[in-house]
């Protein structure tokens, strides 16, 4: 018989040698007769024995079979007897009234199992009858989101796997890669889901035309009759069979097999095999060895079997093992709450099971007998090309570069551009500037001078002059300017002082040197050619020359030389006779190629390895028993229309390639985050918007766990958060907690359902699931590296996250490997790992249920209706409302309450077009329903300004309508501009969902047409690669940089990367060496740096207009600091050029620099804009990979220590350093009072930029002054006001640095002048600017908040720099605030303390300083005990109220001395008693000092009780401390007299008598004037007293000044007002508001202002300095008005 037909239509070719052995053909009526002698043999030798055998008698069973050997016929089963049979057997059992006993016994009775057919591995999965109740998908398909009931179905080869064979499915959940499987094409709707009892989804598959395939099985229809399932049911209930028949893993399946039972027996489940379901087959049930085996194996080498089969019985049953035995996930119970379940076993992927039994594989496999797909470089062309998303992706940037040709030099220059700042508006803009320009041919250059508003080509014209006589015959633009020194060229279209460079040359006041070029002269050696143009695109072509943090994504190259060993040891295994050797050669290549794979072992992997195993173990020797089982199964087999079987072991190898090649193309499918498959065309779809089934998924495992791990963590769990616009959906859902498992490599096994109570149609299309993971500590391990591990939580190990939804807007399905990034530094076993790099990736496997169908999102359409009204119409108070949460700047402050009230009237805000990011951020819902109204609103609005859109790139908002728009509006920015915010725009691409956006097209764009941008990006991106969640993503991006830049950029950036690289490696040496060995260590490395520059010259990573040709290594060096960093100088490759000093840091994360730098430069910029030059140093600082970079070097620039060290190691504490240090750089006067009026305004910018960033760690060593009087700040390791700590001490008090010998250099000498009041009004402006610009700073921040940086990492630090902007005071109240800030920072002593602690920490010497160099702030000189003679007695012996300058005590100290009769009294304050006991502290830290008074005191300090006490506490203070010691020349000096302690306010004063009567009071001489700001508003009139200056008195003594005001008439003098007094000045400034509130415009028309000035005196009355009368009604008060008034003698109150 050479075929047998069914019904259905199919046709199964048998196999010839089959067909050839069969010695005749055996009809339906000899068969039946056969089996029925066979049968009633067999039940007659077991008798009623065989009514008590069990499902574990197996030895009885071969016994038995043993009897019958002789019995040659074959054993035919054909499902219309069997059927019959069944029937008639449970027609005589009334199942209602059975015991669980005779229950038992019915089922495991053999003639009731017998009347099945047995589950072999031949049993095609092609028969409706399969046990597991679940749809299959086509190949490449992913498991299902709920379980189904197939109807009769066809089957179809997919083309992907021509020699595909059959298994059966058991899982819903693809705990690995999808088996080639066949698909199903249902002729009848098929409902997925278990009715009335899951609560999983239930989708309606529409049916499909059948294909019928070569080589197809025969199909039976199950055999279940209604008292079958009668049976069944019964038995799925009784506790005894779950006690005794069934394993314990099985037992856990209880509640949902139970559930299943009780479905209806209806015409669509009268295919399921409850046989199947129930696992009762005595062929199909494993012996119980675990399922864990593998993964619980121990030894890190080589795998041996966990089990050996002892006859071929067994092995059958070993064979089979898992391979039937269907899991059901557990049905969840109740409602929906979002907790997780549990499913009682992995749900394995399958590979197909023994398609060498069908046949059907045998043409591919001639070589060696194996499939031969592995072994082709198709297969892996075919799965790299189903990531569609990368394929997509390459296509656009593609696309994007024809939009550049090479041959637009106005987009491919191949030169950079001078950079400018456009709308540059300061007092001097049309000054002259003087300009040198070479010109080629003259000896000379040729010097003009010109107007810095003059166009570039008009100095182009003036140049031109000389060369030529006709400037007619000339074409002026094919000439530029390039700038001396420099690889850059000015804009001709530009004004020439609107360039950096002639900014930078007017500020440091050095000669504008220019190059007269043409077009075709100028270097264009980074012009993309037409070569570039044609080269495709590439992502990772050229990557390998990038240093990455990671270990480099697989080479396509290794993986072939590993298939291709692979392939030679398959045939090796087949060939050779020692098998056992052979096949554990196969297995470690299989291992190897699963490490590659990034330690990832499917479950498909594991089974196979181990079927292999046991094929080889295997008896050599058949007995009689074997070979009568055989015989029965061969029958068994043919009769169910199989062929005859090939080797075992080929199909074992077989399998096991199968299960290698579905592992590769999980693997490369699963690279990209949000990856995508190809699917069928024929697959169907439905809308998102219409699915409402909650999602869930299965968390698997996490593969490739590093082995230190498992000693230090005792268990694992995960956190799954569904997050949207940077918040969470639902409430995050934690995973059970587990430890590791072990097979090739440790793993983490969860296998763990997860489900969100949010249904699908409620899903934003930019939906991610974030997965945390967490490691509990184990408490017992000893090798922890900490100590204080044990008291420690959970700590975060890692975190990944998946769009829901694919960049086809395709739900994700199936399973996905994700890359979860960590810095953890594992051991590896020895010879298993090479040495990675800094970072290190663990695999999560995820099982996303799949459908027969694509679940698509379809973007809605914008509402059509949309009104807009005016703010006005509102009610007063709702206006009022709406207007003040429009003026805040960010949407930091927005209250719930406030974003309802927003969205509620959002179409009254359209004429506030700054308030679409608040109004946006105040949307309640994203999910589809609500867009319409969202993208209406967001079509209507009107565009916003570049920087204003800045913010819609923020995390905040994630949807992809939202950030192009952003995006389109973004689009004005200038590619100047565009480069100052680049590492903001960078960072913002963390926030895209899908790799290919608007945002990445439009940065490759600008980069496409810019050398700058390119440049900056390059570096930028290569340092974010780095990032442990998004450096792939990064990574793709500067894949497609590096493929469209061209080859000249390329390779000049693939040198300035070996640069780094070597400057990096000195660095390491130089801070590793001690000593004096550091300089031959530098000088060694820097001849290696050398030998780079032999065979190329090299732009900066710094500048790319910055070129050096070789280095100058004498002139290199190092710095004595911490992080020992490099000073490197190097010869500029222009010989016109100066040498290039750069600093090289290693050790250090310079990001926070970088952001800081790139503040104050922006900072800068706006003060520019608004005509206000603050003469910032702006120098440049870049991070070139982590925790290293390079630093500018400002020339001609020292560090404040150093300036003050020149005058002992309290230079801190004296005024005079700084002033005579610039007099020594500036010695005319002239250059003194312009380096001074440099120090005034730059020191003010940095006074507001420090503040404003809340920079800290403020110290004389870090603060640099340049010898042209410019003041600047370095080292930002410490920002946004995380100060430095010395225990709870907080080094920082002071807001800023203000010192005394800063305001020395402004006021010009000791005493207060009107450059003081410059400086105050400079400080104010520059912050009442920033201000309004407070909304950009925060937006900059913010999208700065994922960057990694420590001091920025939430909402908190950027609150931080919102409070310290006020955003919602006024620029009078904040005028006010800042001036109190200036008094703060330049009366604290706190500063400069901190300056002298670091003086001492820099001290190269120990002990005490010279004699010269005084110790103590208010001392000269330095005491000791020889000098003044030993100290016998002291005591506080009273205190005295003083007011220079403010109210204080001081305390007299009683000092008697050796040899002397009478005491001396010195006069100390508490502060410097305080200034003793510190420096004692510093000065001998191993000296146990005794307790000094606390100065903190509750209430007012300056009172006599106060004073009272502290005199006890003091007096009790240096009586211990002259105990401790009496010899130490720090205590002899603060007992030493001063010059002070011998006036007439000292020891005579005390006995002054107290009712002494004041002077009388006078006039005295009048003069000066005074500076008032005056305005009106809200019933209020403000008089702002801001500065007076040139005051006059009759004695020529400085006064203490102060103002007091009247609004006459006046009779009860009501209306007084006061400022503070401010002390022994001529020259004050308040800048206080004095206020009169409840006075209506009308009434303060008719009052006058009577304002006095009067100085404070202690010891006399308060005499008048002058004073002045306004009447109001002169003012318009609906204005502020400004102005200063001479001071009169008037009459006062």
């Amino acid at each position: 018989m050479a075929q047998i037909s069914s019904s259905n239509g199919f046709k199964q070719r048998s196999s010839p040698t089959l067909a050839t052995a069969r010695s005749k053909d055996v009809d339906k009526e000899e068969a039946l007769q056969m089996e029925a002698e066979a049968l009633a043999k067999m039940q007659k030798e077991r008798g009623v024995a065989g009514n008590k055998q069990t499902l574990h008698s197996l030895n009885s069973t071969r016994k038995k079979a043993q009897a019958h050997n002789k019995q040659d016929h074959d054993l035919m089963v054909f499902p219309e007897s069997d059927a019959k049979r069944m029937e008639d057997k449970l027609s005589t059992i009334d199942i209602e009234k059975l015991t669980h006993a005779e229950l038992e016994k019915l089922l495991l009775d053999d003639s009731f199992e017998s009347s099945r057919v047995p589950t072999l591995p031949v049993t095609p999965i092609l028969s409706p009858s399969v046990s597991s109740q679940f749809y299959l998908g086509p190949t490449g398909r992913r498991g299902q989101w709920t379980p189904g009931i197939p109807a009769p179905m066809t089957c179809t080869l997919p083309p992907i796997y021509p020699s595909a064979s059959y298994t059966k499915q058991t899982s819903v959940f693809q705990n690995g890669f999808h088996p080639s499987m066949s698909s199903y094409h249902s002729r009848e709707p098929i409902y997925l889901g278990l009715p009335r009892q899951s609560q999983f989804i239930s989708y309606p598959l529409a049916a499909t035309t059948p294909f019928h395939p070569q080589g197809s099985l025969p199909i039976y229809p199950p055999v279940i009759t209604p008292e079958m399932a009668k049976v069944f049911d019964k038995i799925a209930s009784t506790s005894e069979f779950l006690k005794n028949g069934k394993s314990s893993t099985d037992l856990e399946m209880t509640a949902i097999k139970s559930a299943v039972s009780n479905l209806p027996a209806s015409e669509s489940c009268r295919d399921i095999s409850k046989f199947d379901w129930l696992d009762l087959d005595p062929l199909s049930k494993p012996k119980m060895d675990s399922v864990e085996t593998l993964y619980k194996a121990e030894d890190d080498g080589e795998m041996t079997s966990s089990m050996t089969a002892e006859d071929p019985w067994d092995a059958v049953l070993l064979e089979e093992k898992l391979l039937v035995t269907c899991h059901l996930e557990r049905k969840v119970n109740g409602k929906s709450s979002g907790a997780t379940v549990t499913r009682s076993q992995s749900l394995n992927i399958r590979t197909t099971q023994l398609a060498k039994l069908q046949g059907q594989t045998t043409e591919l496999q001639k070589d060696n007998g194996t499939t031969g797909l592995l072994t082709e470089n198709t297969l892996l062309q075919e799965i790299e090309g189903q990531n569609q998303e990368l394929s997509a992706f390459s296509q656009a940037i593609l696309k994007l570069r024809t939009k550049f040709p090479y041959g637009d030099q106005q987009t491919n220059p191949g030169f950079v551009l001078s950079p400018i700042m456009l709308q540059r508006n300061i007092s001097g803009e049309s000054a002259s500037i003087k300009v040198s320009i070479e010109i080629k041919g003259f000896q000379q250059p040729v010097t003009f001078t010109c107007d810095v508003s003059s166009p570039v080509e008009l100095i182009i014209m003036q140049a031109l002059c000389w060369v030529h006589d006709d400037l007619n015959e000339v074409d002026i633009g094919s000439y530029i300017l390039k700038v001396c020194g420099q690889e850059e060229v000015l804009q001709n279209k530009h004004c020439v002082g609107s360039h950096e460079y002639i900014q930078n040359c007017r500020k440091w006041d050095t000669e504008i040197k220019l190059q007269l070029l043409t077009h075709s002269v100028v270097c264009r050696d980074l012009a993309r050619t037409e070569e570039d143009d044609r080269t495709p695109i590439h992502l990772t072509k050229h990557l390998y020359k990038v240093e990455k943090p990671v270990r480099d994504v697989i080479i396509r190259s290794s993986i072939e030389e590993l298939l291709d060993a692979y392939h030679k040891q398959i045939g090796i295994a087949l060939k050779n006779e020692n098998q056992h050797k052979a096949v554990e050669h196969v297995i470690k290549t299989v291992r190897k190629i699963c490490f590659t794979l990034d330690g990832v072992e499917t479950p498909a992997i594991t089974e196979s390895v181990k079927k292999l195993r046991r094929v080889v173990n295997l008896p050599r020797t058949k007995n009689t028993e074997m070979a009568v089982l055989e015989r029965c199964i061969l029958k068994i087999c043919y009769n169910l229309g199989s062929l005859q079987p090939e080797n075992p072991l080929k199909v074992s190898i077989d399998q096991l390639t199968r299960a290698v090649e579905d592992l590769l193309r999980l693997h490369v499918n699963s690279c990209s985050s949000s990856s995508a498959v190809i699917s069928p065309k024929d697959r169907g779809t439905k809308e998102a918007w219409t699915a409402t089934e909650h999602l869930q998924f299965t968390v698997f495992a996490a593969h490739g766990i590093f082995p230190a791990w498992v000693s230090n963590y005792e268990k694992y769990y995960l956190i799954c958060s569904l997050t949207h616009n940077g918040r969470d959906l639902f409430k995050p859902v934690q995973s059970k907690k587990v430890g590791t498992y072990k097979s090739f490599f440790y793993l983490i096994k969860w296998d763990e359902l997860i489900i969100f109570p949010i249904q699908i149609s409620q899903l934003p299309l930019e939906s991610v699931l974030c997965l945390t993971l967490f490691g509990i500590l184990n408490q017992s391990s000893g090798s922890s590296p900490d100590s204080n591990k044990q008291r420690k939580g959970p700590e975060i190990l890692g975190q990944v996250s998946l769009p829901l939804f694919d960049f086809r807007r395709f739900l994700t399905c199936g399973t996905k490997l994700l890359q979860l990034w960590t810095s953890s530094h594992p051991s590896h076993a020895s010879g298993m790992a090479s040495k990675r790099g800094n970072m290190e990736r663990i695999v999560l496997q995820v099982d996303f249920p799949s459908l027969a169908f694509d679940i698509v999102y379809q973007i809605p359409q914008c509402a059509k209706t949309t009104v807009c009204h005016s703010i006005e119409t509102l009610e007063k108070t709702l206006r009022e409302r709406l207007l003040t949460i429009l003026s805040k700047d960010n949407t930091i402050g927005l209250s719930k309450e406030d974003k309802e009230f927003l969205w509620e009237k959002r179409h009254y805000c359209h004429s506030h077009t700054s308030s679409l990011p608040k109004l946006l951020a105040s949307a309640p819902h994203w999910d589809w329903a609500s867009l319409p109204e969202i993208y209406s609103l967001l079509q209507l609005w009107s565009p916003l300004s570049p920087l204003a859109a800045l913010e819609l790139l923020d995390s905040k908002f994630a949807d992809q309508e939202v950030r192009t728009t952003a995006v389109n509006w973004i689009e004005a920015l200038s590619d100047d501009e565009l480069t100052d915010f680049l590492p903001q725009f960078v960072q913002a691409l963390k926030y895209e969902t899908y790799l290919d956006s608007a945002l990445v097209r439009f940065i490759l764009a600008r980069a496409l047409g810019s050398i700058r941008i390119a440049h900056y990006l390059y570096w930028l991106l290569k340092d974010t690669l780095h990032d442990a969640k998004f450096g792939v993503r990064y990574e793709q991006i500067l894949g497609a940089f590096l493929s469209v830049c061209g080859k000249g950029l390329r390779e000049e950036l693939e040198k300035q990367t070996r640069l780094v690289q070597l400057f990096g490696m000195v660095a390491e040496k130089v801070k590793q060496t001690s000593g004096s060995a550091r300089q031959a260590v530098l000088q060694n490395g820097m001849e290696c740096v050398q030998s780079f520059f032999l065979k190329n010259k090299c732009r900066l990573p710094l500048n790319p207009s910055l070129v050096a040709k070789e280095l100058n290594i004498k002139a290199c060096s190092f710095f004595s600091s911490n992080a020992v960093p490099l000073k490197v100088a190097l010869i500029n490759a222009d010989p016109l050029g100066e040498e290039i000093n750069v600093m090289f840091k290693v050790g250090e994360d310079l990001r926070q620099d970088m952001l800081a730098l790139q503040m104050i430069k922006i900072m800068d910029k706006i003060w520019l804009q608004e005509g206000l030059d603050l003469r910032m140093v702006i120098f440049k600082c870049l991070s070139t990979g982590k925790d290293r970079g390079m630093v500018e070097l400002v020339p001609a620039s020292d560090t404040l220590r150093k300036i003050q060290v020149e005058y002992g190691v309290t230079g801190s504490f004296k005024d005079k350093p700084l002033a005579e240090w610039l007099r020594k750089y500036n010695p005319t006067e002239e250059e003194y009072e312009k380096a001074s009026e440099n120090f005034i305004y730059s020191c003010a910018g940095c006074c507001v930029a420090t503040y404003v960033l809340g920079i800290c760690d403020r110290h004389n060593d870090n603060i640099m002054l340049r010898n042209t009087g410019h003041m600047f700040h370095i080292d930002f390791g410490k920002f946004l006001g995380h100060a430095q700590m010395f225990g709870s001490f907080k080094r920082d008090r002071a807001p800023f640095v203000l010192t005394s010998d800063m305001a020395y250099v402004i006021n010009g000498g000791e005493k207060p002048t009107i450059r003081f009041q410059l400086f105050v009004d400079l400080c104010c402006q520059a912050y009442n600017l920033i201000r309004k610009h407070a909304n950009l700073f925060l937006n900059l921040l913010s999208l700065m908040l994922s960057s990694g940086l420590p001091e920025l990492s939430g909402v908190q630090d950027l609150k931080y720099v919102q409070d310290a902007l006020q955003p919602q005071t006024t620029d009078a109240e904040a005028t006010i605030f800042f001036t109190r800030l200036i008094e703060s920072s330049l009366g604290s002593v706190a500063t400069k303390f901190n300056f002298f602690i670091h003086n001492l920490a820099q001290l190269r010497f120990s002990g005490l300083p010279s004699n010269d160099e005084p110790i103590l702030s208010f001392s000269a000189k330095t005491y000791s005990l020889k000098q003044d003679g030993r100290i016998k007695q002291v005591s506080v012996f009273t205190y005295q109220k003083r007011y220079n300058p403010d109210k204080h005590y001081v305390y007299v100290v009683r000092v008697l001395r050796e040899g002397q009769v009478e005491p001396t009294f010195v006069f100390r304050t508490f502060d410097e008693f305080q200034e003793l006991h510190n420096k004692l502290g510093i000065l001998f830290p191993l000296w146990k000092l005794p307790g000094f008074p606390n100065k903190m005191v509750l209430g007012r300090t300056h009172i006599k009780d106060v004073a009272a006490k502290r005199k006890v506490d003091l007096n009790s203070y240096i009586q211990s401390l002259m105990n401790s010691t009496s010899e130490c020349d720090l205590v002899y000096t603060f007992f030493h007299p001063l010059l002070r302690d011998d006036k007439v306010e000292g020891i005579d004063g005390i006995a002054r008598p107290t009712d002494t009567s004041p002077s009388s009071p006078t006039s005295g001489k009048v003069g000066g004037e005074v500076k008032l700001s005056i305005s009106y508003r809200n019933s209020t009139l403000f008089i702002m007293v801001m500065h007076i200056k040139d005051l006059v008195t009759e004695d020529g003594a400085d006064p203490n000044p102060y103002v007091k005001t009247y609004l006459l008439p006046d009779t009860h003098k009501t209306s007084k007002r006061k400022t503070k007094i401010s002390r022994k000045t001529r020259n004050p400034t308040f800048n206080e508001m004095l206020v009169y509130s409840g006075y209506s415009m009308e009434t303060l028309k008719q009052r006058e202002l009577q304002l006095s000035v009067l100085s404070a005196e202690s010891l006399r009355e308060n005499f008048f300095l002058g004073g002045i009368t306004l009447s109001l009604k002169d003012f318009n008060l609906s204005k502020e008005t400004v102005n200063w008034y001479q001071l009169t003698a008037v009459p006062y109150l």
